[in-house]
C-alpha cells in the first residue's frame, strides 16, 4: 500500500527544521528513522502534508558526557547507543536494551528520539528512561523545554511532545557509587517487541539494604509506567529474592494491564511480576559490584 501524497523537506539544520515545523503547521510531521511512521503512513493511519527528515541534522547525533550526566542526542541510533563505550561504561543496561531492539537493520536506522517521540507501549526505552530517571530536552522556534521521564507519556503513542517541538536529547544521570541497574525482556517471538519489559535501578546503602529502587516497565499497557507500589515496598529491605518476589506478587494487583494475542490479563500480571523479580535481583548484583 502506498501512503498519501505529501511534500518532502530535508532541512540541514535543527533551526530550519523548527522553522519548517513552525511556518507548515499542523499539517506537517518530523520523521526520524521511519521504522514506525512509514508504516503508518502506507496504511494510511497518518496522513502529513509536509514530511520534515531530520536526517542531515547533525546537531541532533551523538552521545558525550557533561558532568554527572549522559546525554544522547534524539537523532542517535539504537546501534550508536548499543555500541556506544561512553553508554557500554557508564549506562550498561541502557546499551543492553538497545541492543535488544527488533534486529540489525532496524538498529542501524531507528533513533532513540524517534522511538520516544513515538511512545510505543511495547518499546524498550520507556521502561529504562523511567527507571534511569531521564530528561528529554524539546526544542521549539522559541523555547526549550525540560521534561522529566516520568511526565513524557501520557497515553497510547502521546507524548507531551508539542506540535511546534522537536524531541532534541535525552539527558540521563550518570548511576552513583553502590547504584546498579539492569533491563530484563520477554520480546514478542515475531516482532521483537516486549510482551514484557522491566527496568530497575537499585541504591544500596552502606549495610546492603535498599536505599532507592525505581522500576519501569514497558509492554503491559497503553504506556510505560512506574512501579511505585513495588518501590515503596522494597524501599528499606535487604532484597533478598523471596523479598522482591513476595513484593512483586503483592504489587501485581496495581498494574495497569491490557490482555494482548499472547496473554490474558492474569498470566500478564504474573509473568510482569517474574520479570520484575528478575530486573531488580540483577540490579541489586550490579549495585554491590559498583560499590566503592
Amino acid at each position: 500500500m502506498y501512503p498519501a501524497s505529501f511534500e518532502y523537506h530535508k532541512p540541514p539544520s535543527l533551526e530550519r527544521a523548527l522553522d519548517l515545523l513552525t511556518s507548515l503547521g499542523s499539517g506537517a510531521k518530523c520523521i526520524a528513522g521511519g521504522h514506525s511512521l512509514v508504516p503508518a503512513m502506507k496504511l494510511r493511519l497518518i496522513q502529513p502534508d509536509h514530511l520534515i527528515d531530520l536526517s542531515l541534522v547533525e546537531s541532533l547525533k551523538g552521545i558525550r558526557r557533561e558532568s554527572e550526566e549522559i546525554v544522547i542526542g534524539a537523532m542517535t541510533t539504537h546501534w550508536h547507543v548499543e555500541s556506544s563505550p561512553i553508554v557500554r561504561s557508564m549506562l550498561p543496561s541502557l546499551a543492553i536494551a538497545a541492543s535488544l531492539i527488533a534486529d540489525p537493520q532496524v538498529r542501524n536506522r531507528g533513533t532513540i528520539g524517534g522511538s520516544l517521540a513515538n511512545a510505543d507501549p511495547a518499546a524498550d526505552y520507556p521502561a529504562n528512561v523511567l527507571a534511569l530517571g531521564a530528561t528529554m530536552i524539546c526544542k521549539s522556534a522559541t523555547e526549550t523545554r525540560a521534561v522529566a521521564a516520568e511526565d513524557w507519556f501520557k497515553s497510547l503513542l502521546t507524548t507531551t511532545l508539542r506540535s511546534n517541538e522537536i524531541l532534541a536529547e535525552v539527558r540521563i544521570p550518570l548511576l552513583a557509587a553502590r547504584c546498579g541497574a539492569a533491563y530484563i525482556k520477554v520480546p514478542h517471538p515475531a516482532s521483537r517487541f516486549a510482551v514484557v519489559g522491566v527496568a530497575a535501578v537499585v541504591t544500596l546503602d552502606q549495610a546492603e539494604r535498599c536505599a532507592g529502587i525505581r522500576i519501569g516497565i514497558t509492554g503491559i499497557g497503553e504506556k510505560a509506567q512506574r512501579g511505585y507500589l513495588a518501590e515503596v515496598a522494597l524501599r528499606g529491605s535487604s532484597l533478598q529474592r523471596r523479598e522482591v518476589l513476595d513484593a512483586s506478587l503483592a504489587m501485581s494487583d496495581a498494574f495497569d494491564l491490557d490482555e494482548d494475542v499472547l496473554l490474558d490479563v492474569q498470566d500478564k500480571r504474573y509473568l510482569c511480576s517474574l520479570t520484575m523479580a528478575r530486573a531488580i535481583h540483577e540490579a541489586t548484583v550490579a549495585a554491590r559490584k559498583h560499590a566503592i
